[in-house]
């Protein structure tokens, strides 16, 4: 199971908010390449950028520092959300060297927009599902939908993407633990891979939900303010994840 670091980038800032609400953000760091950097060094498989002012502002605004870190690690699997509206903004994306577009408001109030991605970009394209209580959240998680979280993805699954990344919106930034139940239903109900989202804290997190991937489709685990704060060691994170899969 891949560890996966967020960088999650507001004002060209590296913050973490609690719950999704902007006002309750911390800085972790004002240079976004540097902080790439150091979960590079630290061994990181694949990095998790979200652009926060896109998401709210529906645009991409922190465009300029996805594109240096791209540029800086041209050999490090990037995937990237927030305020992903259009093809021109995934087609820019990717021409910058980042690997995966994520999904997320535009896909779920226009499910057409997400066949459109996958047949123009194929092999690029992923949904993020971020979900109150199995309920689909959009506008920077400001809006809770009538949709439920399997339902939609199945139905991103048939269009051809490449993931399902889901988050459980009461637990992120909280250090409360993973929703392992939630994620092991939607990694049940689909047949494409999940990332999971949201409360990872320490390392029995870690192990817990690499356990919980055992025979599922659970590929990875996002993590942000954990490894920001300490109370988890990246590096020891993946390298128990990477112990529990050679134990199958």
């Amino acid at each position: 199971m891949l560890l996966i670091p967020a960088i999650d980038l507001k004002d060209g800032r590296c913050v973490r908010l609690r719950q999704g609400r902007m006002e309750d953000e911390t800085v972790f760091s004002d240079n976004p390449v540097e902080m790439a950097g150091c979960w590079a060094a630290a061994g990181a498989r694949r990095l998790h950028l979200v652009d926060l002012n896109g998401a709210f502002a529906g645009t991409p605004v922190n465009g300029a520092a996805i594109r240096a870190i791209a540029a800086a690690f041209p050999d490090l699997p990037i995937q990237v959300g927030g305020g992903i509206r259009d093809e021109a903004t995934i087609g820019a994306y990717l021409e910058a060297g980042v690997g995966y577009c994520i999904l997320g408001t535009q896909a779920v109030r226009e499910p057409e927009f997400v066949a459109r991605a996958c047949r123009a970009f194929p092999g690029h394209i992923m949904v993020g599902l971020d979900a109150q209580d199995g309920q689909v959240a959009v506008q920077g998680w400001a809006e809770i939908t009538d949709h439920r979280v399997e339902d939609l993805a199945r139905r991103f699954e048939d269009d051809g993407i490449e993931a399902v990344i889901y988050t459980d919106i009461g637990r992120d930034g909280m250090l409360s633990g993973p929703n392992i139940a939630a994620t092991k239903a939607l990694a049940a109900a689909i047949g494409i891979p999940v990332v999971a989202s949201g409360g990872i804290t320490t390392l029995d997190d870690v192990r817990a939900l690499a356990e919980a991937a055992r025979g599922t489709g659970i590929m990875g685990a996002i993590t942000g303010r954990a490894i920001y704060e300490g109370t988890l060691d990246f590096a020891a994170g993946q390298r128990l994840a990477d112990s529990i899969e050679v134990d199958r």
